[in-house]
């Protein structure tokens, strides 16, 4: 195979730590942890949506998210009710707080994607995405 460090999975690899880090580092100081932005800005999109389904968004195992809604529920940024045909299934949502959180977030997250679409200059970033995408699909 040649030099392992000279292949699309190390180069997306570190893209990959790249962008965590950054993401990291940027929603550290606004008291957010990146999969606690993934679930409010999941929840900005399809409220109500199930600890499984959330899990899935962030990229964790249910048990994780179990502790991250339990933080994010303490902290006042989500409301979890139960479900009114489900006893044991929880309904989320965002609360006032937490559309202030995700709305501070957001502006994070922007600057990591602007850079990201300026870094893939002059390819067009609808492609990119698109390939890694692909990429992706190809290995599940």
């Amino acid at each position: 195979m040649g030099d392992p460090y000279a292949t699309i999975g190390f180069a997306l690899k570190q893209a990959q730590q790249a962008l965590r880090t950054r993401l990291d580092s940027g929603l550290r100081e606004i008291g957010l942890t990146t999969p606690q932005y993934a679930v409010l800005a999941f929840l900005e999109v399809e409220a109500g949506a199930s600890n499984a389904a959330l899990a899935r968004r962030a990229f964790v195992t249910p048990q994780t998210m179990q502790a991250i809604l339990i933080a994010l529920e303490r902290a006042g940024l989500i409301a979890r009710t139960p479900h009114p045909e489900h006893g044991r299934v929880q309904m989320t949502q965002l609360t006032a707080r937490g559309r202030g959180a995700l709305k501070a977030a957001s502006g994070i997250v922007a600057d990591a994607e602007e850079r990201l679409r300026n870094a893939s200059a002059p390819f067009d970033p609808q492609a990119v995405a698109a390939m890694l995408l692909r990429l992706a699909e190809a290995l599940r």
